[in-house]
């Protein structure tokens, strides 16, 4: 008997091991692109619909993608007036021996000579100098590791959620001479996830567009005399020129490897997209290809649901104490997003009523101004959601009223309610004599 069991438990056993390997192999599988890098993301540059994601909330080193948090903290410097584009910088002993250190992107900054904070910034977003950037840290905090707690707090403001920044470049720490920032370990080094790169590179276009102005340029044309290539090789003019391109920010290192946060615009819509950890020049470039190219041949911005949408049985709400006793709703604007093409009847309207507006019987009160807000519009859809670059779920606009519903006066809501009185003793007496048959 034992014998038997052991052979009916032996092909049992078979099978479910079968079973998990197909499964892992079908999970393994699932990246449709089949991207050579060990995490990506794609986002609309528009809303933030997340498009498409692999392994997007890995922690992974970010070598000079960082640099645009730098950006980001000098041209919130440049808005609020602490600092200006004409400003002199004057370069000292260690941003000049970094600038001449072998085998990192610098422009040469002479030791003891000015330079504009805007020549400094164009050298660090243009050709990703590292000692420009140290130096801007410098001009914005007074020492480097003050400005990398600037970084991380303003990564806390801005709920990238996964980031860990140790200096302005992106750089091991073990490359800055051996003046990386007090606090921060010899060998470490900037890391994010791919998502929260994403909304910083989101953050960074929204909040100041300008970015891209520079971003943009395909060389720069310093001060001595020479031509300093980007490193983004797919802006227009360059040897992986691609349609679109614009930006943003490359970035390398032996721990980080070959990454890429790309942003290109066509026909008015834009896609911003991570690649991170690819295996060299040649492949986050190809890989972001892939993405790009994915984005605009599969998806569109249309107009969802129109302004005014109204939906079936939720055309009013009821109204207590008003001259009418209901009020007509709908939406104030439309939703527009972008979406798979063809994919338009997944997408369901659906509107949400505000409690909080409404008694305990549901009902809203008098008087009811044209234009309040006494809910939401928002949809379900009938597929693989991934969300917003911000962690929301959905898009969602006002519903108002449309119309106004004033206060009937007191002699009116007296006359109801003794109708209404009358009207419940009818019922309650009508009742009571059909119990007793």
């Amino acid at each position: 008997m034992k014998k038997k069991m052991r052979y009916i438990i032996i092909p049992i056993l078979f099978m479910l091991l079968f079973s998990f390997t197909g499964n892992h192999q079908a999970s393994a599988n699932t990246d449709s692109l089949n991207l050579q890098g060990e995490a990506a993301i794609l986002i609309d540059g528009e809303t933030g619909k997340v498009l498409y994601e692999k392994n997007a909330d890995e922690l992974l080193g970010v070598a000079s993608m960082s640099k645009m948090m730098t950006e980001y903290l000098v041209l919130e410097a440049i808005h609020e007036g602490r600092i200006s584009w004409d400003q002199e910088v004057t370069i000292n002993e260690y941003v000049h021996k970094l600038s001449a250190a072998p085998g990192l992107s610098n422009v040469g900054l002479t030791q003891g000579e000015k330079y504009t904070v805007l020549e400094l910034y164009e050298a660090m977003a243009i050709h990703s100098g590292n000692a420009a950037a140290v130096a801007l840290a410098e001009v914005i905090s007074g020492t480097e590791s003050n400005f990398v707690k600037l970084m991380n707090e303003k990564a806390e403001e801005l709920e990238l959620e996964d980031y860990h920044f140790v200096n302005s470049t992106g750089l091991n720490n073990s490359s800055l001479l051996g003046n990386y920032p007090e606090g921060t370990d010899e060998n470490d080094e900037n890391q994010m996830s791919a998502r929260a790169t994403a909304k910083l590179a989101y953050r960074l276009i929204h909040d100041f567009p300008e970015v891209l102005e520079t971003a943009s340029k395909a060389e720069l044309e310093f001060r001595d005399g020479r031509i300093y290539k980007n490193f983004n090789w797919m802006l227009p003019g360059l040897i992986y020129e691609y349609e679109g391109m614009d930006g943003l920010k490359t970035g390398s290192t032996d721990f980080a490897g070959y990454c890429f946060t790309a942003t290109a615009e066509r026909n008015g819509q834009r896609f911003i997209s991570v690649i991170m950890n690819t295996g060299s020049q040649t492949e986050r470039f190809a890989e972001t290809e892939k993405l790009l190219n994915y984005a605009f041949s599969t998806f569109s911005e249309v107009e969802l649901f129109p302004e005014n949408l109204t939906i079936e049985d939720t055309e009013t709400l009821p109204v207590v104490k008003g001259k009418e006793d209901s009020v007509k709703i709908a939406s104030a604007e439309s939703i527009q997003l972008v979406i798979k093409n063809g994919e338009e009847d997944l997408y369901e309207p659906k509107i949400v009523i505000d409690e909080d507006k409404l008694n305990e019987d549901g009902e809203l009160t008098a008087p009811v101004q044209k234009g309040d807000v006494v809910g939401y519009l928002t949809y379900t859809y009938d597929g693989q959601d991934l969300g917003f670059i911000d962690g929301t779920d959905t898009i969602k606009v006002d519903v108002v009223a449309t119309e106004s519903v004033e206060k009937a006066n007191g002699f009116v809501l007296m006359m109801r309610g003794i109708g209404e009185f009358f009207s419940n003793l009818w019922s309650g007496i009508t009742k009571t004599i059909g119990s007793w048959f």
